[in-house]
């Protein structure tokens, strides 16, 4: 027949829309065009699709005189990446007649090889997902893509390797009778299921215990707090004082994600095609270098992608040498701290994205780092006073913990290691006050998962303060002039000191330790 369509799907954004890609052939003077809004990606696909038609053992579309037309709809909505390659293949040799069967419920993703290979796409785990949702039963998609579309349950995935085995799959005759010499598939060869992918929590490598750090106790219980809470630390003192190698033990407190929050990272990292490690099962880290642009941090492009502040969700963002980085790219973090998502507007398109993280910044108290230590400090005022502007009040004022990270005696660093490793205990009392919260947090209907997500309506429904604990909190308000946002804060602080303290009160001490977080004079 000289029509026919299959479907395919385009990740957009966090999400996908279902493609109907349609083809038609008429006599004529040879011509292969593609329509549909498509980017040079799908566009160059006609000289990708046509090696590898050729070299599956059927015969090129530029080998014949008539015209193709590609149709990719909807029309409106903008087709990018190679991943329709192996959909318009298909389409095609169903169109000519070479090949038959029904692509009804059924979904097709992969980029060919000129020798039809099929390679991995981005977005793969989304697109499965929204195919689902729209009643397909069968989804086709690259080798190395299937483990993550096997997330997906109630659809089938099938791998595929190369268009010749998918060929064989669904039309075992035609592979049977045109499979070129070393490509032949028997008849009836099916291509077997993809079994459905358990989630295997492997302590990552290179994972830092909390007891390779020698000393800083008080940066480690903000560390525990932080990570209990899901609370914002910054850590400041002289260089070399162990802050970097804090942060990243901080990941070694936190609970495996759970399914849901495996699916939501994975889907973000498929999206932005940097899942090259497998599932991402444990809270991801990020840590941009301070020369990071605004477009790298947040997110953006023409077309928006996520930035390091998305591909941080359920996880953490250390940024390293806070000051450093641009006065811009500081001022971006006001939403995301406060609302927990970025939305980026641009002319082709808006998106906003997840951005719920534990942010952990590291800073000096001065460019050259001894500013209020025993060492001369060699910088200017003016140099002091530009550093102390790059962070305004409206970020100090979001973060919830401010821990001096001073220098180590020498008699700590030579001290004896412990013998046993920590962080794996800690991170059992992290996931115990954890389940407090969820529990809490379900009885009262709201879809969170750690106290600093409460809002000022929760505060009042979920905690209930003493007089003696208010009496506090009055006096501390007045004396250190805390705004109405800080002082939400430190409840929310001393409801998590509270869990871990497995407490069901907040206690005048647990807003005495949460008040001794408040930032001071940093410089």
């Amino acid at each position: 027949m000289p029509f026919a369509k299959v479907y395919s799907a385009q990740p957009t954004f966090l999400s996908a829309s279902i493609i109907t890609i349609e083809v038609d052939l008429t006599r004529g003077l040879h011509a292969f065009s593609v329509v549909g809004l498509p980017d040079k990606a799908v566009e160059e696909s006609k000289d990708r699709v046509s090696a590898a038609i050729k070299n599956s053992g059927f015969k090129s579309p530029k080998n014949k005189n008539q015209k193709v037309v590609i149709s990719l709809a909807p029309a409106d909505l903008k087709k990018e990446g190679p991943l329709f390659d192996l959909p318009i293949a298909l389409s095609y040799l169903l169109a000519c007649g070479d090949i038959s069967f029904k692509p009804e419920g059924k979904v097709f993703l992969g980029e060919l090889s000129l020798d039809g290979g099929v390679r991995p796409v981005r977005g793969v785990l989304p697109s499965v997902r929204k195919a689902k949702e729209k009643g397909f039963v069968e989804a086709y998609v690259p080798k190395e893509n299937a483990p993550e579309a096997a997330l997906v349950e109630g659809i089938i995935v099938f791998p595929v390797a190369n268009l010749s085995e998918l060929i064989a799959h669904l039309d075992p005759k035609s592979a049977s009778a045109k499979a070129p010499a070393g490509k032949h598939q028997p008849a009836g060869q099916r291509i077997k299921p993809q079994k459905p992918t358990e989630i295997a929590y492997e302590t990552p490598e290179g994972e830092i215990d909390i007891s390779d750090i020698r000393g800083q106790e008080t940066a480690k219980r903000a560390l525990l707090i932080a990570a209990a809470g899901g609370h914002h630390l910054v850590m400041y003192g002289p260089p070399g004082t162990g802050k970097t190698m804090l942060a990243r033990a901080l990941t070694a407190l936190l609970p495996p994600l759970p399914i849901e929050e495996v699916l939501e990272a994975t889907t973000i990292y498929s999206v932005a095609g940097i899942l090259n490690e497998g599932l991402i099962t444990h809270p991801p880290f990020r840590s941009p270098h301070h020369t990071s642009s605004y477009v790298a941090l947040v997110g953006g492009g023409t077309f928006p992608r996520p930035g390091e502040i998305t591909l941080a969700h359920r996880g953490v963002l250390f940024l390293d040498e806070f000051p450093e980085f641009d006065r811009r790219v500081i001022e971006t973090l006001r939403q995301p701290l406060e609302e927990r998502t970025v939305s980026i507007s641009r002319a082709k398109g808006s998106a906003t994205f997840p951005a719920n993280f534990i942010l952990i910044a590291a800073m000096n108290p001065c460019p050259c780092g001894n500013y209020g230590s025993s060492r001369e400090c060699t910088c200017s005022a003016i140099t002091l006073e530009k550093y102390r502007r790059k962070i305004s009040g409206p970020i100090i004022d979001r973060i919830d913990m401010w821990v001096e990270v001073g220098a180590v005696p020498h008699e700590t660093l030579t001290s004896a290691p412990p013998a046993d490793r920590i962080s794996q205990t800690l991170r059992k009392i992290v996931g115990k006050a954890r389940k407090k919260q969820l529990q809490r947090f379900k009885e009262s209907g709201r879809h969170i998962t750690a106290n600093s997500e409460m809002n000022v309506r929760d505060l009042g429904k979920l905690i209930e303060l003493s007089p003696e604990v208010e009496d506090i909190l009055e006096k501390a308000t007045r004396q250190l002039s805390l705004s109405p946002r800080a002082y939400h804060r430190i409840i929310k602080l001393s409801r998590t000191i509270a869990d871990l303290d497995e407490s069901e009160k907040i206690n005048p001490e647990h807003v005495l330790e949460a008040l001794q977080y408040r930032p001071r004079k940093v410089l």
